[in-house]
């Protein structure tokens, strides 16, 4: 698979007309297009100070000084780039849909591979912060951080961002909170982090709740991605059939009937709500999205509907 084909290039056209929406200023180190907390040298105005011995008189207001006879100067916004990071879930149960069963309700297919539609999906994000002049980070996890990729900066490194995400392949059992628990693995500077996952987690909703608190924690403003195939949001199976866990690789009898695969919906839901009750204690974004969406319908609509993109 070529970087064309993880996003097409009508596609990044649209991209780079958007940008993240993050909820606070950011302190970064490079100038970039995003407000910060910091007062510096941008065009958009911020405030007046009274005039001290010292300063850059470029800056002294002389219409102020003419009707108050009193010295000030103009503060502008410091104009900072944002630093983001991107872990994708590359675990076993990420690897998991794409087949052609036919959508009874709209005839369309089932979607695709959840890690394939997870990766555009990261690379889109990624591409809109490069455009942006924002810095991007990239890990892939499983069990672990599997691979990491050195912080990019500029659209002209859109390309390494895209090869390194294509060329990653499926790894063992997922566990967040062991990937960010490894040395490094929490980002440095204050800034955003999106983690795209299935969140099918062995460790528990607890340490989910942990290792999302350390994030926190570390001034990351975060965005929780869960992506389901839509054979894991409906499932239509009937009969004896034996479910064989992708990770652990245990397998268990089930006969599956109306009751059972309502049962499964129920507590679908219920563990949905509770990843969103552990997000939003933390103040952290939850977006449950369907691999079987286009990349408009989560784009433009699930994660711009959130507030998360804008134009």
């Amino acid at each position: 698979m070529t970087s064309a084909h993880l996003l097409p290039s009508d596609w990044m056209a649209r991209l780079e007309r958007l940008t993240l929406a993050s909820g606070r200023r950011v302190a970064g180190t490079l100038q970039g297009k995003r407000r910060s907390s910091r007062l510096g040298s941008s065009l958009e105005f911020a405030d007046y100070r009274s005039y001290a011995p010292g300063d850059d008189i470029r800056r002294f207001d002389w219409g102020v000084y003419s009707r108050t006879g009193k010295p000030f100067l103009r503060q502008f916004m410091d104009e900072q780039e944002l630093m983001l990071s991107l872990y994708v879930d590359c675990s076993a149960s990420m690897d998991f849909g794409g087949a052609p069963s036919p959508d009874e309700k709209g005839g369309r297919k089932s979607g695709e591979n959840k890690l394939l539609f997870a990766k555009r999906l990261a690379a889109s994000i990624g591409y809109i912060a490069l455009c942006s002049y924002e810095r991007v980070g990239v890990c892939c996890y499983s069990d672990g951080i599997d691979a990491r990729l050195p912080v990019l900066r500029g659209k002209g490194s859109a390309v390494r961002l895209f090869r390194f995400l294509q060329d990653m392949p499926p790894g063992r059992e997922g566990s967040l909170s062991a990937a960010l628990g490894q040395p490094g693995a929490i980002p440095r500077l204050k800034g955003m982090t999106w983690i795209f996952s299935d969140f099918w987690l062995a460790e528990g909703e607890a340490d989910v709740g942990n290792a999302l608190s350390r994030l926190a924690g570390a001034g990351q403003e975060v965005v929780l991605v869960q992506v389901l195939s839509p054979e894991e949001i409906r499932p239509e199976l009937s009969g004896d059939l034996r479910l064989v866990d992708s990770e652990l690789n245990t397998g268990k009898e089930v006969a599956i009937t109306g009751r059972v695969l309502e049962r499964y919906r129920e507590e679908l839901h219920r563990y949905q709500n509770e990843l969103r009750k552990i997000a939003s204690e933390r103040g952290i974004s939850f977006v449950a999205l369907s691999s079987g969406m286009t990349l408009q319908e989560a784009v433009f609509g699930a994660l711009a509907g959130s507030g998360l993109i804008r134009a």
